[in-house]
């Protein structure tokens, strides 16, 4: 079977998304990383009066430059009368402009302030309306705060609540069975024999897919035997409204997973040109969709991101952004043109300098601590220190709001 362009593959994975679950009301606290599944309309001005951005004085652009008498006092919370004619108003950052003031002045301008006549001296002329927030210049009544398949982030739940939204309607979770297999793999805190490793993959799979709103269910590690595997795919197919595993989809005597999907379903997709995570299978066992990803560790966390987030987004009803992709000037060289578009882990500097952050193996999970980006190198294409190479930054290969 030929390698499958990254793209290709997308587009049919994304071709065959399930409409979404049924949505849920929940409180905006409970909401993060949750898919707005109803759109959400304000029904306040935000903000809902005139108020102060500054600490200092309201008046009357007019009256400047001048002495004038200080009227009232204005703290954040407390009621405004009608400003004076000619007088100014002490107020503070958030509190309503009194009717009559048409501008504020930061105290920081005052030339001089008696505070024993209650007069202050203003040396320089005023912008009318300046250091003001107008009523509703953030989100007027009646516009709209969220639509449908946004991925929920703190700060949207910031805006939410500056709104008085109480609840979101929201789609349901998704439950995603991540299945490591491998005789040589023993879970984090067991002892391990001189030839076993720790399972790292289950533990940074079951993040992604907590971070992208889902539920995950960690399975036991299966070993290489096909009827061990064959065994857990039904188990994670009764439970589960997808499935991702790691290892046994490459052609090794030892790889059975590719095998126990045929049975027990179909496969789709298999190897795809990209490096690394050529072994890539996506199909379905008992209707229920899977994924299969490599066992190395670096190629699982690589296809995690390009392949299977950007469907899971799309499962909850999310709305899939491209991944944005900034001009970084290669600090290194890859001399020899590849078959597969390449994903390098860099290290990125303030002057758009990218080198490599460290060994480029697939079982080199060092290297994706460190780096702050994904340099992709084409199909066919070499890199001379110096070049300029598209990256990904590795926190919006991460974010939920940002895939494909």
């Amino acid at each position: 079977m030929a390698l499958l362009p990254l793209q290709q593959a997308l587009d049919h994975i994304l071709s065959v998304v399930p409409a979404p679950p049924t949505t849920e009301s929940l409180p905006i606290v409970d909401c993060l990383g949750r898919v707005v599944g109803k759109p959400v309309t304000n029904q306040r001005d935000v903000p809902p009066f005139d108020n102060s951005a500054m600490d200092g004085y309201a008046l009357r652009a007019a009256d400047l430059p001048g002495t004038l008498r200080v009227s009232q006092r204005i703290p954040a919370g407390a009621p405004a009368m009608e400003l004076e004619p000619g007088t100014a108003a002490r107020i503070f950052t958030g509190a309503l402009i009194p009717p009559g003031a048409d501008t504020v002045v930061i105290q920081e301008d005052v030339a001089e302030a008696d505070l024993a006549t209650d007069r202050v001296t203003f040396m320089q002329p005023a912008t009318q309306g300046q250091h003001i927030r107008l009523r509703g210049s953030d989100v007027p009544a009646g516009a709209s705060v969220f639509d449908a398949g946004r991925v929920l982030q703190p700060q949207d739940l910031a805006l939410a609540a500056s709104t008085g939204t109480p609840v979101i309607d929201v789609y349901q979770r998704l439950k995603v069975a991540i299945l490591s297999t491998g005789d040589e793999l023993v879970a984090p805190g067991e002892t391990p024999a001189d030839w076993q490793i720790y399972n790292s993959n289950s533990v940074q799979l079951a993040s992604q897919v907590q971070a992208l709103g889902c539920e995950p269910v960690v399975l036991d590690t299966p070993g290489d035997n096909p009827e061990e595997i064959r065994n857990a795919l039904q188990q994670a197919a009764a439970i589960a409204d997808c499935i991702v595993t790691s290892g046994g989809v490459s052609v090794g005597e030892e790889d059975h997973v590719r095998g126990q999907i045929e049975a027990l379903g179909s496969i789709d997709i298999w190897k795809l040109a990209i490096k690394p995570g050529k072994p890539v299978a996506f199909g379905r066992v008992l209707d229920c969709p899977i994924f299969g990803l490599p066992g190395n560790p670096v190629s699982s966390w690589v296809t995690f991101g390009l392949v299977v987030k950007p469907w899971l987004l799309a499962a909850q009803g999310a709305l899939v952004p491209r991944h944005r992709r900034i001009r970084y000037r290669a600090a290194f060289n890859r001399p020899k043109p590849g078959a597969r578009e390449e994903y390098l882990r860099v290290s990125l500097t303030e002057d758009m300098g990218a080198g490599l952050a460290g060994d480029q193996g697939s079982g080199v999970l060092s290297s994706v601590g460190r780096a702050d980006g994904l340099a992709i190198i084409p199909v066919g294409e070499v890199v001379k220190a110096g070049d300029e190479v598209d990256v990904i930054l590795i926190s919006e290969f991460l974010s939920p709001s940002a895939a494909g």
